[in-house]
C-alpha cells in the first residue's frame, strides 16, 4: 500500500470508522496532489513566519518586564508546538486527506466534535486572515503614508473599548486579503510555488537581522538581557498570556495537514513537512528574539508596535537600526510586507480546505465541496472566507484578532492531541507510516499545556476568548441541522 491507508471515511452517521466500502477514488473530481516536499515545508514555514515574530515580542515584553522571562516564554511556546508537531505528524501521515484536524477529530470523537472543530476553524480562523490583513496595512503605513479612517465608532464591552473603522488602512488590508484569494484560485501548484518562493525571502530576511545586530551593529551588548526595574514583574497569570501570544507566532505547524489532499507522497510528505518547518522557525525564533535583546533595551523593545503604543515601530525595524541607521524602516517594512503576504497565502490556502471537507461529508452546505473544473480548488470556500475575514479586518486590531483566533484553536489543539491517544486504541492496526516520539508523555505534554493556556486566557483576554467560543456554540444549531441529512457518497481523496 505505499504507505498509504487504503480505506477512508464511511459517510454515513459513524463519522469516524474506517470502511472499505467507500467509493474508489475518483480522479476526474478530487484534489490535486501537487504539493511536494519542499512546498509542503514552505507552507508549515510561511504560515508560521508570519506577523508574530515581529511584533509579539513588544507585548510580552509589556507583560513580562524581563528579557529572561520573554525568552523562556518564547521557548516554552516552542517546545509546545514541537509536541503538537510530533502527533499531528503521525495522524497526518496515517489520514492525509483534506480537512487534517476535521478527518482526525471525526475518526476519533464522531461527526460533532469534527464539525465544531470545522466551524471554528472557518469562522474563528477568518480571523488569523483578517489579522495577516490589517497586519499588512499597518507595516505598508509604515513606508506610505496612509489617511485616517473615513468611517469609525466607538463601544465598549465588559470594560473594553474597541474602535471599528473603515479607511485607507482598512481598504489595503482588504485588498490585500482578496489578492491572496486571487492566487489560491489559481490553483494549488501556483499557490504552492508562491508559498516556496515567498518563505525563502522571509527566511533570508530573518537570516539578515540576526547576522546583521550580532555582527555589525553599532550599540548592541549583552547587558541588555539584565533585568530592568522600569518594567513590571510579572506573575504565572502574565507568563502564560505571553506564552499564549508566542504561541500564535508558531501557529502553522499544523497547516499542511489541513491541505493533506493536495500533498504528494503524504505517507512521507506530511510528517517531514510537519516536523522540519517546525523545528526550523523554533531555531530561527529563538535567534531572530536573542538578537532583538542584544540590540535594544528590555523598555525600549516593550515600547514598540503595539496595542498600547500603535503609532511606534515595530521591534524588528527598532533592532534593525543598529546596524541599517536610518535605512531600516524600508528594509524591515519590505520584510514585513512580504513575510505577511507568504503568510496570509499559506492560512487561504489550507484552512479555505475545511468547508471542502466538511461538505464531502455532509456535514456542511453543499457548493463549499465543489472544486472548480479548471482548477480544481474550493472557490465558494476561498471567496465567503476572503468576504469574512474583510469584515472582521475593519472590526478589530492585530491583538485583538489574534487573541481571539488562538483562543479557538487551543481547545481543538487539545482534543486533535487526544485523538492520538483514542485511535492508537480504536485503529492499533491501521497503517502509521509515522509514529510520534515520545509517546504518551509528548502528546499529553501538549495537551495540558493548551489546556493551561486556554484557562489562563480567560483571565487575562477574556472578552476575545469569550468571542471565540461564543461564535464556536453559533455552529452547534447549524450542526443540528446537518445531522439528519444522509451523507453523499465520497470519492476517496488520496490516490
Amino acid at each position: 500500500m505505499a504507505g498509504i491507508i487504503s480505506k477512508t471515511y464511511s459517510a454515513s452517521g459513524t463519522g469516524g470508522i474506517l470502511s472499505d466500502s467507500a467509493p474508489a477514488a475518483d480522479r476526474g473530481s478530487g484534489l490535486i496532489r501537487a504539493l511536494t516536499l519542499v512546498p509542503a515545508t514552505a507552507l508549515v514555514v510561511g504560515v508560521m513566519v508570519g506577523t508574530g515574530i515581529f511584533l509579539k515580542t513588544a507585548v510580552m515584553t509589556q507583560a513580562l518586564g524581563r528579557p529572561s522571562l520573554v525568552l523562556a516564554a518564547w521557548g516554552a511556546a516552542g517546545l509546545l508546538s514541537l509536541c503538537g508537531a510530533l502527533a499531528y505528524a503521525e495522524l497526518g501521515a496515517m489520514m492525509p486527506q483534506a480537512g487534517g484536524e476535521f478527518v482526525f477529530l471525526r475518526a476519533a470523537f464522531g461527526d460533532g466534535i469534527a464539525f465544531l472543530y470545522g466551524w471554528m476553524r472557518y469562522v474563528v480562523g477568518a480571523g488569523a486572515i483578517a489579522a495577516f490583513g490589517v497586519a499588512f496595512a499597518s507595516f505598508l503605513g509604515g513606508l506610505v503614508p496612509l489617511g485616517g479612517p473615513w468611517v469609525e465608532g466607538t463601544f465598549g464591552i465588559l470594560g473594553n473599548t474597541f474602535h471599528p473603522a473603515f479607511g485607507e488602512r482598512q481598504l489595503v488590508a482588504v485588498a490585500v486579503i482578496f489578492a491572496a484569494a486571487a492566487v489560491n484560485l489559481a490553483g494549488v501548484a501556483l499557490g504552492g510555488g508562491f508559498q516556496t518562493v515567498v518563505t525563502a525571502a522571509k527566511v533570508a530576511g530573518l537570516a539578515a537581522i540576526v547576522i546583521g545586530v550580532f555582527f555589525f551593529s553599532r550599540g548592541g551588548s549583552w547587558a541588555h538581557f539584565s533585568p530592568v526595574g522600569t518594567l513590571p514583574a510579572a506573575g504565572l497569570s502574565a507568563f502564560g498570556a505571553a506564552t499564549m501570544g508566542a504561541f500564535w507566532a508558531y501557529s502553522g505547524w499544523n497547516y499542511v495537514a489541513m491541505a493533506g489532499g493536495e500533498v504528494a507522497r503524504p505517507e512521507r510528505n506530511l510528517p517531514r513537512a510537519i516536523l522540519a518547518g517546525t523545528v526550523l522557525v523554533v531555531l530561527a525564533y529563538a535567534a531572530v528574539n536573542a538578537a532583538y535583546f542584544y540590540a535594544l533595551p528590555a523598555a525600549e523593545i516593550a515600547a514598540s508596535s503595539s496595542t498600547r503604543y500603535p503609532e511606534a515601530a515595530p521591534v524588528a525595524t527598532k533592532a534593525s537600526e543598529v546596524f541599517l541607521g536610518g535605512r531600516a524602516s524600508a528594509a524591515t517594512g519590505a520584510l514585513f510586507l512580504v513575510s505577511v503576504v507568504g503568510g496570509l497565502n499559506g492560512v487561504v490556502l489550507a484552512v479555505t480546505r475545511l468547508p471542502y471537507a466538511m461538505a464531502r461529508a455532509g456535514l456542511f452546505f453543499a457548493p463549499f465541496g465543489r472544486l472548480s473544473r479548471r482548477t480544481r480548488v474550493p472557490v465558494v470556500s476561498i471567496v465567503i472566507a476572503a468576504v469574512w475575514a474583510s469584515v472582521l479586518a475593519c472590526s478589530g486590531t492585530f491583538d485583538e484578532l489574534t487573541n481571539m483566533a488562538i483562543s479557538g484553536y487551543a481547545l481543538f489543539y487539545a482534543l486533535t492531541a487526544v485523538s492520538l491517544f483514542v485511535l492508537r486504541r480504536k485503529l492499533p492496526d491501521a497503517p502509521r507510516p509515522y509514529r510520534a516520539w515520545g509517546y504518551p508523555a509528548v502528546p499529553a505534554l501538549f495537551v495540558a499545556g493548551m489546556l493551561l493556556l486556554l484557562g489562563n486566557a480567560f483571565r487575562t483576554n477574556v472578552l476575545e476568548a469569550s468571542a471565540a467560543f461564543a461564535l464556536i456554540a453559533l455552529g452547534i444549531p447549524l450542526y443540528a441541522s446537518f445531522r439528519r441529512r444522509p451523507a453523499p457518497a465520497v470519492p476517496d481523496e488520496r490516490a
